[in-house]
């Protein structure tokens, strides 16, 4: 079996332009992977294609063969696009065979993944209106939610905004109880003193965690406020080396990290680094703020291994056409991710209904601009 062609879709997704790749096989099988790459849609689409080389010709089904020449032939990099196409020869392989990809790797550890949810609050920076969202996925069966209160701070935040934080917290808590783990986001937006500051302010809530308060590539800096807060501390998605996540867990302070499978190398890459955690006795709770599709790629790896936390998702709170343009969901019942048995993900990209939603400029979130959590595309100022 030899690939023959490669095909990219952009989808419009209103915060994020979701980027999937298809590689076309001389024996009819097409393998699907998603190579989103946040605020880089066209570059990651361009690198999907001035890769053919690398690629075309190769039988997908050697996959650490097709891996090894786009990671020498781009000298010793990793990028998004050759994550998507690392995942569509696993989905060959897999339908090659007639099986799922976590057959596989393995097999399955448990029927179904933890999740907790993340996109549901889109609206005001309102307590009232966080509490009123937070209470609606509590009803939906999710044990976890997690969400980021900090509005536009960088680096600082005054008092002011500080306080509006804490209410926002504050009443989710109220709104779920005590029985739903809450889980705040930071974006790698504070300072190391202003995250201390903050992770101590947050800590009457009971977090379950304060998510990459830092620069999340610094190390060193995670650390710090790791060691001075009474809240784990867990960071991961932008790393891609598996020696930075060594460096993260060898403080020995983060015993939870995030890999984002299309940062770290795809299906292999997240099997690498969850193995790496596992040495240090730390968990993984997988990054995962992409499409349907990579909730399913995630699904399936995750459900392999022994040290897997908790899943990240948004499917349920995504657009409601997002359901049109693929077929092949998970399932998620009572705040759980069921295993899909397909052959191979399972997922079909359906391209006429995806071309009725094509990109856009205005398809990008701008985290720092006021307003950014209503996730309605690009907030323009001036």
């Amino acid at each position: 079996m030899k690939i023959i062609d490669v095909r990219t879709t952009v989808i419009g997704n209103p915060w994020k332009n979701w980027l999937f790749v298809e590689l076309l096989t001389d024996e009819g099988i097409t393998g699907l992977g998603e190579a989103t790459s946040g605020l880089a849609t066209r570059p990651a689409e361009a690198a999907v294609h001035e890769m053919k080389p690398l690629y075309i010709g190769h039988d997908p089904r050697n996959i650490g063969a097709v891996w090894d020449s786009l990671y020498k032939g781009i000298f010793l990099h990793t990028n998004s696009a050759m994550s998507g196409i690392e995942m569509a020869c696993w989905d060959i392989l897999g339908k090659s065979l007639g099986v799922p990809v976590w057959q596989l790797l393995g097999g399955k550890l448990r029927p179904r993944l933890r999740a907790y949810a993340n996109g549901w609050y889109q609206g005001p920076r309102d307590p009232g209106f966080f509490a009123e969202r937070a209470a609606e996925v509590a009803r939906m069966g999710y044990t976890a939610l997690k969400f980021d209160p900090f509005g536009n701070a960088y680096r600082f935040i005054d008092r002011q905004e500080l306080d509006l934080s804490l209410e926002i917290i504050g009443a989710v808590r109220d709104a779920v109880g005590d029985a739903v783990d809450i889980l705040i986001e930071g974006h790698d937006r504070f300072s190391v003193s202003t995250a201390i500051e903050v992770g101590n302010a947050i800590a009457d809530f009971r977090p379950m965690w304060f998510e990459t308060p830092v620069m999340s590539t610094e190390a060193e800096a995670t650390a710090e406020v790791a060691r001075a807060i009474p809240v784990r501390v867990v960071a991961g998605e932008r790393l891609q080396r598996k020696t930075e996540f060594a460096q993260l867990l060898e403080t020995r302070v983060i015993d939870v990290i995030q890999p984002e499978i299309l940062n770290c190398g795809g299906v292999s890459g997240l099997l690498k680094v969850a193995a790496l955690a596992e040495g240090y006795e730390a968990f993984v709770a997988p990054h995962n703020a992409q499409s349907p599709l990579t909730t399913v790629i995630n699904t399936h790896v995750c459900s392999t291994l022994p040290n897997m936390l908790i899943q990240e998702c948004f499917d349920d709170f995504l657009v409601p056409w997002s359901r049109n343009v693929m077929s092949g969901y998970v399932d998620i019942v009572d705040g759980y991710i069921e295993v899909p048995d397909g052959p191979g993900f399972g997922v079909t990209l359906h391209q006429e209904e995806a071309a009725r939603y094509p990109y856009a400029e205005k398809h990008f979130l701008r985290l720092f601009q006021a307003g950014w959590e209503r996730r309605d595309g690009a907030i323009l100022t001036g």
